[in-house]
């Protein structure tokens, strides 16, 4: 028996090699993916990965960033482009429980070619730095955290602790190793720069936090535990886990009232984030707002990175609190 193409199913086989084509040869920046085969394609569900993978690869990789650059990653749904980059990269650096399409992607297709960064250390609990006052926000958390329940949710925020990035690094160096083993030295002697810049950072928050008239933070969600717990803060978060949340107004007058209790002078919000919750409590108790990032989507077109950010962030938790 013969078969005859038809102009209609030429058509469909037409567009269906186009969109494979898609899939499989671009990256999210527009760059093919695999066009240099003497570099490794790393792909990083977002920016902190993003930034470990560039310092540690160096020019041995090429790293696409699965979350758009200045958008909140949280909630990042994924085409089917990016799905191919997933299958095909050599390696995917992920955080399992943060980005949920993520984690299905590189559950059916990555295999042994991902790398979580939460199997590093434990990850603190959801409630770690601060006050556990109610479960607003919570019913979110098992889409953002590997806890398994509100009860158990997790802060997947670990990167705000320049200690425990620096540890992720140097791990990552060692999965590098494991796929380019002519390069294992090289991602090696980066990630030890990169430990010792860490650890330059992690110093100057500990000296420019010591003396500080208040260690209280009032911040928009639940993302600042790691950096709390690290250099003895105490986070009083509005919401929880998901930055979207909208507090009800038993949690909003509960959040004022702290604030005035200790005598708040800044109250946070984030730079992907309204301001409109931060801008109420702030009104009420006669405060005013200022920016603290958690370096989740952050965009680096104006030469911004991990590292100068941190530093900002630095500098504003000095002047809200009063540090000497």
């Amino acid at each position: 028996m013969t078969f005859r193409s038809t102009p209609r199913a030429l058509a469909a086989t037409t567009a269906t090699l186009f969109a494979l084509a898609g899939v499989t040869a671009c990256s999210t920046d527009g760059t093919p993916a695999g066009a240099d085969p003497d570099r490794v394609d790393v792909v990083a569900g977002f920016y902190p990965l993003q930034f470990l993978a560039e310092r540690i690869g160096g020019d041995a990789v090429a790293v696409t960033n699965l979350a758009r650059p200045g958008a909140e990653p949280h909630d990042l749904e994924l085409n089917p482009r990016q799905v191919g980059q997933i299958s095909e990269a050599s390696l995917v650096v992920f955080l399992h429980g943060f980005q949920p399409a993520v984690d299905e992607a590189v559950e059916q297709n990555a295999g042994d070619r991902a790398f979580d960064v939460a199997t590093v250390q434990p990850l603190l609990d959801a409630t770690a730095g601060g006050h556990d006052h109610d479960h607003e926000g919570e019913e979110h958390a098992e889409e953002h955290a590997d806890g398994g329940g509100s009860d158990g949710a997790k802060d997947p925020h670990v990167w705000l602790d320049p200690t425990r990035l620096a540890t992720i690094g140097d791990q990552l160096a060692e999965r590098l190793g494991t796929v380019d083993p002519d390069r294992a030295g090289e991602y090696t002697a980066r990630a030890g720069a990169l430990r010792t810049a860490l650890e330059e950072l992690d110093a100057e928050f500990t000296e420019g936090l010591k003396t500080c008239q208040r260690r209280e933070i009032v911040v928009s969600h639940t993302a600042f535990g790691y950096l709390a717990q690290k250099y003895q803060l105490e986070q009083i978060a509005v919401t929880g886990l998901s930055p979207e949340d909208e507090p009800s107004a038993q949690r909003l007058a509960a959040a004022i009232e702290e604030a005035r209790a200790h005598q708040a002078t800044t109250i946070f919000f984030e730079t992907l984030v309204s301001p409109k919750v931060a801008e109420t409590i702030a009104r009420e108790v006669g405060a005013q707002t200022a920016v603290l990032d958690p370096i989740e989507g952050l965009s680096t077109e104006n030469g911004a990175d991990y590292l100068s950010v941190m530093r900002t962030n630095l500098q504003t938790l000095r002047t809200a609190l009063s540090c000497s």
